[in-house]
């Protein structure tokens, strides 16, 4: 699933049947390539982030918790991650060997775990295992001789 397919999803509540938010980022840890939580644009709640584990499923039409109130203020490692400089979309892509490879156009991640599938960009897709950090300006991934 892509990130642009993914913003924007109504969030709901299993306990309630009601809508907490929708979607509307994703905080990944570079160092393990898994979002950690996703980011909401609120509808009644003390905070905008749910955390991974708090999810009970990221369907196709829905994203879906068990309550409104696993919606909270990013704690932990989504706290760590949640500023601009953490962002990848939109980022450079640069190699540890220093080659830019392109932009951060979106993620491919996988909707059960969290794992960030690939990079995609406009010369091709980044495996998200390679994923090593991001910074202010750029993403970077492991060099891959040949392989982009």
């Amino acid at each position: 699933m892509l990130f642009s397919e993914a913003t924007g999803r109504t969030v709901l509540s299993t306990g309630t049947a009601e809508t907490v938010g929708t979607v509307s980022g994703f905080l990944v840890d570079p160092i393990t390539a898994r979002v950690v939580a996703i980011r909401l644009k609120r509808t009644h709640s003390r905070g905008d982030t749910v955390h991974w584990p708090d999810l009970t499923s990221f369907g196709v039409d829905n994203v879906t918790v068990a309550s409104a109130d696993v919606v909270t203020a990013a704690t932990g490692a989504a706290k760590d991650l949640d500023s601009k400089a953490a962002q990848l979309l939109g980022k450079r892509l640069l190699t540890d060997a220093g080659a830019e490879i392109g932009t951060v156009d979106d993620i491919d991640f996988d909707p059960d775990n969290g794992a960030v599938i690939s990079l995609l960009n406009s010369t091709g897709n980044v495996s998200g295992d390679r994923l090593i950090g991001c910074g202010s300006y750029a993403v970077v991934v492991k060099d891959a001789a040949g392989e982009q």
